[in-house]
């Protein structure tokens, strides 16, 4: 997969939460601008091959805290664990639902296959240190320090 389609991928998913989830301006925003680093990232290490994975199934992920910090951190935690714990790659992510305390969504993809899915840095887990869930001027700001 291109950087291009990469890009291609994300705007189409931000357009589904315009349209689909009617999220808020400055919530799009943000996932904008955290999907461009993302996507940035992901391509300048080649570790992810979105085009290998296969939408077979689906894990439903939820998390809940008392806190959006605590709920960030969570969720990454959850969505690390169904591919850490049950070898499950994942292509799209679909949230349903996001409020301050819970957040629930579904991860399509494919158990892996060592044949076809080449896999990089292994991430062990996001922490809570320093972590930052902010809005300011209109703008939400995500930081988030992982283990690796």
């Amino acid at each position: 997969m291109t950087d291009s389609e990469l890009h291609r991928d994300a705007e189409r998913f931000l357009i589904h939460l315009t349209v689909e989830r009617g999220l808020a301006a400055n919530t799009l925003a943000a996932y904008r601008r955290d999907l461009r680093r993302y996507v940035a990232f992901l391509t300048a290490r080649g570790i992810v091959r979105p085009e290998e994975v296969t939408e077979r199934e689906h894990r439903e992920v939820r998390a809940q805290a008392d806190s959006p910090e605590r709920l960030l951190v969570g969720w990454i935690n959850e969505c690390l664990y169904v591919h850490e714990i049950e070898g499950f790659v994942v292509r799209r992510v679909e949230v349903d639902t996001c409020t301050e305390t819970v957040v629930h969504g579904v991860l399509h993809g494919e158990e892996v296959d060592a044949g076809r899915h080449r896999l990089g840095t292994i991430v062990k887990a996001a922490t809570l240190h320093r972590v930052v869930v902010a809005e300011s001027a209109g703008r939400h700001e995500v930081r988030v320090i992982v283990d690796v």
